[in-house]
């Protein structure tokens, strides 16, 4: 599968929030680092990362473009809610090596209804 291929079913999964269907698109040795928060590494802390975001909150992922280049995807997404933001994707032998994603957590907090850390 190509990295475009690979990214479009990680969405399908993200969608069903299908945690064990999504750790399985990683390496063991993964990471995934949402910039807003600090860099998760390793397929089951992944996987811990998933089942904990969709006991949080309703998250649902329309893909807007799904760009590739070489070993890469580029996933530009929006939420039924109007966030929007942009997912980078290593794919090396048909698994997410690294995973690096660009949202807005403040305005995430709030559609959701979730409290807002203070400093």
């Amino acid at each position: 599968m190509t990295p475009k291929n690979i990214i479009a079913k990680w969405v399908e999964a993200f969608n069903n929030k299908d945690a064990e269907a999504l750790a399985d698109f990683y390496h063991d040795d993964a990471i995934n680092h949402q910039v807003v928060n600090e860099p998760i590494k390793g397929k089951q802390e992944i996987k811990q990362m998933f089942i904990n975001e969709f006991a949080r909150a309703e998250m649902v992922c329309i893909i807007e473009n799904i760009f590739e280049d070489n070993e890469w995807a580029i996933l530009e997404w929006k939420d039924p809610l109007g966030l929007r933001g942009c997912g980078f994707f290593h794919i090396v032998e048909n698994k997410i090596k690294f995973q690096r994603g660009y949202w807005d957590k403040l305005s995430f907090l709030r559609q959701h209804g979730l409290p807002i850390p203070s400093n």
